[in-house]
Order: structure tokens, then C-alpha cells, then sequence
């Protein structure tokens, strides 16, 4: 009877070790790409950022070395609600990983706590509050591509230096919106501006002009464009139409992609200034990539800082589960381990990231060439100034994220 008690037991501890070698050895991994995949967002993100996520697999060699990856898409629609439920039925019964992309920033705060909840992982590129890295930060989001703090002290502090010293807000209603005013404003007052008014628009909005009469009455040098995507858009082509800009005064577009400035055409957009902490035609590194995305985008588009903040950011991901020889499905684990390494890519070049979540990397500050400026397609903007990393972002001594030690 020992003799057989011993061989049960014996048998048990041979079958648990090869249990746990077994999960040692887990190398496979699910994303989730969550954004706008048909609305104001979808060519900023939509499927321009699931092609970023397939081209980051390919690129990152993990195949060859023995790890499947799943890919699968989620449309948002731009609804916090719409948002958590997906990503609640990747976690419990599809078994996603990590969720990437997540613009509309009151989608990423609700996500953002699920995946805290669950203990997974938010690439956030598309959203852009810096709230996300201050009072919601999270041990497992990292915010990659940019933030309202970067946008407000690019292009906020760089026209209020030029002259235009009084602001009026055309602003989303909802949580990007509302940081990208409130950071803004801040940027514009600390260097002797002053805020003169502001009015509030719903998401997808069509019709612009009561809103554009308002800012047109306020006097203002400067109106902030505190929205994105479609709405800039409308925002701007409306206000040509109104004869804003030829009435002296300024369009700030505060978040504006290359997609946007393609849709408005030079003849529309160009004097305007903008942010981003990515140009196709930066360098050789941007502008080989961003020929291989153009020849294998649907609609041929050259990739926004969106679709380069999800490569880059999967990248980094896939070298911490290199380093850590398997996948833990531990978020916070694989999170540190990220945060741990030195960033290093072709898109963004050497950065890190902070202990807050936020990936740190230069912004530059550009302006829209004239028609006859440009060279060729896509050829859009004229580089103004870089922005140093340590400057494009909120400072960690500035921090209101509860993960930074004083």
C-alpha cells in the first residue's frame, strides 16, 4: 500500500512539474484593437491601427522564435459603455491580453479601470487626456504617443508667443475635450495670456456655425479647436467659410493628425500650426515604414502618430515578454518589465517610460505648408521647432499620479 501511495504521489509531483513548465513555457499572446472603426475617428485610428498592430508582429520576429499572437478588432463607437463591454468579453471569455489604440478619451478611462480590475495591459495611443497618467494612472497602462499636456504646450504656448495672447474654446463636450481646454488654458495663462470665452459641442457634431459666431463675436486673437478628427475638420472648413480667418483672426487646431490636413486640403489648411510626436517624412526610419503602411493601407493613407504610437508600443511590449521568456498574463508584471527597459524604436527613437505610465519621447511643432510648397502627396508640413522629451510632457515632479514617489 506505501509502495503505491508513493507511486500516486510521485506521478503527481511529475505531472504538476510538467504542468508548470508547461505554463513557463506560455507563448502565446491575444491583442485587442480597440477604436473608432467607422465614425470621426476611423481614419486617425480604425483599421489604420490594426494594420499598425499586424506590421508590429511581423516586425517584431516573435513568430520565428516560437510565440502566436492572435489579433482581434473592436468598434467602439465612441461610447464608454460600448467600450468596457467589449473589453469585458476579450478578458473573460476570449482571453485578450493587452488592449491597444482606445482613442476617445472617456472610452480610455473606462477601460483603463477594467484593465486594472482584471490585472491586463492598455497600450493607450489614441487617447489623448493626461489624466491617464495623473489622478487615473495605472500600474498597468502605459499612455505611448501623446497628451493633452503635450498638445497645450506645443502649439498653445507656441501661438500665444507669436501674439495671439487672447483665447476663445470651441471644445468637445466630453473628456478629451475638457483636458484639452483645461490644459491649454493653463499653458496660455502661465505666459501672460488670457482666456476670453468658450463654448461647449457635442461629439460628431455636423453643424458648426452658432459656435463659430460665438467665438467670431468674443474678439478673440486665437480660437482653440479642443476637439479632433471629424469635428476639426468641420470646425474648419465651417470657419473658412465664415471668413474667420481672413477677419484676422487664428484656428488653432489643438489635436490635429496628417489625415485631417489630407481632408482639408492645403488650399484650407495651410498657416495652420499643430503638434504631433510623429511625421512620415521625418526621417529615413519614418519614411521606410510609412511606405510600407501607405502600400498596404486600404484607402492609401500615410499613418498618424496614432497608428505609430500602436507599432511602437507593441514593439516595446513583445521585447519585455522576449525578456521575460514567456507570458506571465500577469499586466502589472509585464507592465514593469516595459517600464524597466529603455525604449528604443525607428518611429519615435530612444525614450522610456516613467513610473506614472507615461512614455516620454520628442514632440515637434509644425506648420501646414502653402499649395505650392508641397512637393508631392502627403507632403504637408514645414518643421517649426522640436520639442525636447523632457519637455514635452507633464513633469514627474508635477505628477498627480499616485504611483510617483516624491
Amino acid at each position: 500500500m506505501r509502495t503505491k501511495v508513493s507511486a500516486l504521489l510521485l506521478g503527481a509531483s511529475v505531472a504538476l512539474i510538467a504542468a508548470s513548465g508547461a505554463l513557463a513555457q506560455d507563448k502565446t499572446v491575444k491583442i485587442g484593437v480597440l477604436n473608432d472603426q467607422s465614425s470621426l475617428y476611423a481614419d486617425l485610428a480604425g483599421p489604420g491601427s490594426t494594420l499598425a498592430a499586424q506590421m508590429a508582429v511581423e516586425d517584431s520576429g516573435m513568430v520565428a522564435k516560437g510565440w502566436k499572437i492572435d489579433i482581434v478588432v473592436g468598434d467602439h463607437q465612441n461610447k464608454p459603455d460600448v467600450g468596457v463591454n467589449i473589453a469585458r468579453q476579450w478578458f473573460d471569455v476570449d482571453k485578450v491580453d493587452v488592449v491597444v489604440d482606445n482613442p476617445t478619451s472617456s472610452v480610455a478611462l473606462a477601460v483603463n479601470n477594467l484593465v486594472k480590475e482584471k490585472n491586463k495591459v492598455l497600450l493607450n495611443s489614441g487617447a489623448g487626456t493626461s489624466d491617464l497618467t495623473n489622478k487615473a494612472c495605472s500600474p498597468n497602462t502605459v499612455h505611448w504617443t501623446y497628451d493633452t499636456f503635450m498638445l497645450a504646450h506645443g502649439t498653445g504656448t507656441a501661438l500665444t508667443k507669436s501674439g495671439g495672447d487672447t483665447w476663445f474654446f470651441l471644445t468637445a463636450d466630453y473628456a478629451f475635450g475638457a483636458a484639452l481646454e483645461r490644459d491649454t488654458s493653463e499653458a496660455v495663462k502661465a505666459i501672460g495670456g488670457k482666456v476670453v470665452g468658450g463654448v461647449k459641442h457635442p461629439i460628431n457634431t455636423a453643424d458648426f456655425s452658432s459656435f463659430l459666431l460665438q467665438a467670431q463675436a468674443s474678439k478673440a486673437k486665437v480660437i482653440g479647436l479642443a476637439n479632433a478628427g471629424g469635428d476639426t475638420i468641420n470646425a474648419i472648413k465651417q470657419a473658412s467659410e465664415f471668413g474667420i480667418v481672413a477677419g484676422g483672426q487664428k484656428l488653432a487646431g489643438l489635436l490635429m493628425f496628417i489625415t485631417d490636413i489630407h481632408a482639408l486640403g492645403l488650399k484650407v489648411a495651410n498657416g495652420l500650426n499643430l503638434t504631433e510626436s510623429f511625421y512620415w517624412d521625418l526621417n529615413d526610419n519614418t519614411r521606410a515604414f510609412s511606405k510600407r503602411f501607405n502600400e498596404r493601407s486600404s484607402n492609401k493613407s500615410m499613418p498618424t502618430m496614432v497608428h505609430a504610437g500602436v507599432y511602437a508600443a507593441l514593439l516595446h511590449y513583445f521585447k519585455a515578454l522576449d525578456a521575460l521568456g514567456s507570458n506571465p498574463h500577469d499586466g502589472v508584471k509585464v507592465v514593469e518589465k516595459m517600464k524597466s527597459m529603455p525604449t528604443d524604436d525607428i518611429l519615435f527613437g530612444k525614450g522610456e517610460i516613467q513610473p506614472n505610465g507615461r512614455k516620454i519621447h520628442p514632440a515637434y511643432l509644425f506648420e501646414v505648408k502653402k499649395p505650392e510648397e508641397s512637393k508631392g502627396p502627403w507632403d504637408y508640413y514645414k518643421l517649426v521647432a522640436t520639442i525636447p522629451a523632457d519637455q514635452a510632457f507633464t513633469t514627474l515632479d508635477k505628477s498627480t499620479c499616485p504611483l510617483v514617489k516624491k
